[in-house]
């Protein structure tokens, strides 16, 4: 932040020299209304007294000078004005495109859990519409209240020096425009950080119906999509429509408060000229400032809309930066001497929200063999994977890599000897190439090919008619699940890694893909120890080690055959598959 306060300093000096300048002019303009009335009233007097009058005695040079001098103030003061404008968006931008960046960062440091907690929508809607909100009041507002104060404390010294009597006129209207902006502003703030909220959970909706457009139309749920979007825009509505009306309320009170003051000085005013107690010129710039006076109140009460919505969006903001950070540090526990074992459970447990999930779980995987990891929905397949790559740190127990404990080593230095293919792909917006790329960024291009080439994939890309220089769309809509799936085992393929999780990665293609991608896997999984998270118990059959959990717990173990005849829990899943793939 010290790096942006000498540029705040030259803009709030700036703004202060054109303030100054400016609020100056309408004094010295008023000397030229009191040299017109002046001169008229000596050409009357002359013509009272019966002397030939041509031309009332009115000092035009004098009255040119004066409106040359207010001319270069109103000039130097817009001068001053654009510059110090022109400092200002620099710093605002540059001070929003540092927050971005520690936003973005920060979302990294996060743990995945806060991940699971939020909606991309609530996210988005913080790292975009907040972030402008912010940008907004930076730019325009911080230097505007400035001003304001500026010009507050300068036109009330001159009224000062003008009629000590007109300025506590002025000064009645104080009071009130304070009692207004106290009621208001609270209440306004209240209403705008309801309104960002709620506008973060339309923009969740928003994102999630247009991801999932195909599927709500193949089930015929349009209408109930735009019913709730209607229901959680009618939300919105309210409470943007409550937070506009209190904040636009201010405008109308303080103006009228300001012209229930410029009635009184101007009657006032007039009196004290009718008894030759103030010149007419000093009543004229007296009136001006009274307008000067109440404006950067009423400027400052309009900024309360700006301003609430800034501090509810700064609010969103930073409750993500202080947010608890998912702490990397290495550990000091016991290794295990080395052994065949790759990768070793010993007594492991953990929890989500206090709920116990695993509970002394330990397995022991090979090297360069094959685990396979079936159970029911929810009994913590997705959990192990988890634990494995440090998504998650493990509340009890120890996981070993190569005979290291994993909390031994940092996140990062874990993670390097992964490689992971989900059920969901996930392909960013550009080349297929690229796409590919990012599982080893200092790939070569022979790389690549040859990831696509192991992975079946590379047929299909060449006959495209960009090749690997296709661009992906948002969500690589533009080629099917079973060739966005190839690519995300080709991406695995150019990692090159130890150890290979697959989670789900065959149960969303066809037959044919799924036997590509068999085969494709069998060539990844030579010499590499891999996890399988599979449903289809047929893609598992070959594996060494079959593990089948039930509520966080191992309740079998051992290859397929031996698991069949055990006539257990895995054979009543592989039966009631097999049967239901009969009917």
């Amino acid at each position: 932040m010290g790096r942006w306060i000498p540029g705040m300093v030259i803009s709030v000096i700036l703004a202060a020299a054109s303030v100054i300048l400016s609020i100056n002019a309408p004094k010295i303009l008023g000397k030229a209304t009191t040299e017109i009335f002046n001169g008229m009233l000596k050409g009357y007097k002359e013509m009272k007294m019966g002397m030939h009058v041509t031309k009332y005695p009115i000092d035009f040079d004098k009255i040119l000078h004066i409106i040359i001098v207010v001319a270069v103030l109103y000039g130097l003061s817009a001068i001053f004005s654009v510059v110090q404008q022109i400092v200002m968006t620099r710093i605002s931008q540059r001070v929003v495109y540092q927050l971005r960046k520690d936003f973005k960062a920060k979302m990294q440091r996060v743990p995945v859990s806060y991940y699971d907690t939020h909606s991309n929508g609530d996210i988005m809607s913080r790292a975009v519409n907040d972030m402008d909100n912010i940008a907004g009041t930076l730019q325009q507002s911080l230097i505007q209240i400035v001003t304001s104060l500026l010009t507050f404390f300068g036109v009330l010294y001159i009224m000062f020096t003008i009629s000590w009597k007109l300025t506590l006129v002025a000064l009645i209207t104080i009071p009130l425009s304070l009692l207004v902006v106290g009621v208001i502003a609270p209440r306004s703030q209240k209403l705008f950080a309801r309104q960002q909220a709620t506008l973060g959970l339309i923009n969740d909706q928003v994102e999630e119906t247009y991801a999932g457009h195909t599927v709500v139309r193949t089930f015929n749920h349009e209408q109930d999509e735009v019913d709730k979007f209607e229901k959680q825009n009618e939300v919105y509505y309210k409470s943007s429509w409550k937070a506009q009306f209190f904040s636009t309320l201010i405008y109308p009170m303080m103006n009228f408060i300001k012209n229930l003051g410029y009635l009184m000085v101007a009657v006032l005013g007039t009196i004290e000229v009718a008894h030759g107690q103030i010149s007419l010129g000093n009543v004229q710039a007296f009136l001006q400032y009274t307008n000067q006076f109440s404006q950067p109140i009423t400027q400052i009460a309009n900024l309360t809309n700006t301003i609430q919505a800034t501090i509810a969006s700064a609010e969103r903001i930073f409750a993500v930066i202080d947010e608890p950070e998912m702490i990397d540090s290495t550990q000091k526990i016991e290794d295990q001497p080395a052994n065949d074992m790759k990768i070793a459970f010993k007594n492991v447990s953990f929890s989500y929200d206090q709920n116990p999930l695993i509970k002394d779980f330990s397995l022991d995987a090979q090297r360069n063999h094959m685990v396979a990891i079936v159970g029911p929905t929810g009994a913590g397949k997705t959990t192990i994977i988890n634990l494995l790559e440090r998504f998650y740190d493990i509340q009890g127990g120890d996981i070993y890599l190569d005979g290291t404990e994993t909390r031994n080593m940092s996140r990062e230095e874990v993670r390097r000897h992964f490689a992971m293919v989900l059920q969901d792909t996930w392909l960013f917006t550009g080349s297929i190439y690229d796409n590919i790329k990012y599982g080893r960024e200092d790939a070569s291009k022979e790389d690549v090919f040859k990831a696509a080439q192991d992975a079946h994939a590379d047929s299909f890309i060449r006959q495209l008619p960009e090749g690997y220089d296709t661009i992906l769309d948002e969500s690589a809509s533009n080629i099917s699940q079973g060739q966005r799936q190839l690519l995300t085992i080709a991406r695995a393929f150019v990692a090159d890694p130890e150890i290979l999780i697959l989670d789900e990665a065959t149960s969303s293609v066809d037959t044919r893909t799924e036997s590509l991608i068999q085969s494709a896997m069998n060539n990844l999984q030579r010499n590499r120890t891999s996890f399988v998270v599979a449903h289809r118990l047929s893609t598992i059959r070959h594996a060494e080690k079959i593990i089948v959990m039930n509520h966080g717990q191992i309740v079998e173990t051992g290859n397929h055959n031996e698991l069949m005849d055990q006539n257990g829990f895995y054979a009543d899943l592989y039966n009631s598959q097999f049967l239901g793939n009969q009917i």
